[in-house]
């Protein structure tokens, strides 16, 4: 297995992981619906340990996150600021959709990681 695209995450972040992918909430599969099998391009993995983290969705070759945001985020936008700016410490871009935008109008977002995607493959070091 290849460490390097873990960033060192612990034993416990992976079976955090396991259990996040097992109970993937109905935005969460909408979307991996659509990531899955590189239909975008690219390989995505969901629930993808970095650190002490866990990335909702995580594409190694373009160091970019895709995170969903339920209600809980609306409750914790410090923590989420913090851990983004660690998570881009890496070299990793993140970008972010609620559940309504995913759920409501799945085309856009899939339109936003496209434009973000071809972004990162013309110029990876400039979108952090």
């Amino acid at each position: 297995m290849e460490r390097s695209m873990f960033y060192g995450a612990s034993q416990n972040t992976f079976e955090k992981a396991r259990l996040l992918r097992e109970n993937m909430t109905e935005a969460e599969l909408l979307l991996w619906n659509k990531l899955n099998r590189r239909q975008l391009g690219e390989r995505f993995k969901p629930q993808h340990p970095i650190d002490i983290f866990i990335a909702d969705f995580y594409c190694h070759q373009l160091k970019l996150v895709i995170e969903v945001d339920g209600k809980i985020h609306m409750e914790r936008k410090e923590y989420d600021i913090g851990r983004t700016a660690e998570i881009n410490n890496y070299g990793i871009t993140i970008i972010r959709f609620s559940n309504n935008e995913i759920i409501n109008n799945i085309e856009n977002v899939l339109q936003k990681i496209k434009e973000k995607m071809d972004a990162l493959k013309k110029n990876p070091d400039e979108l952090l």
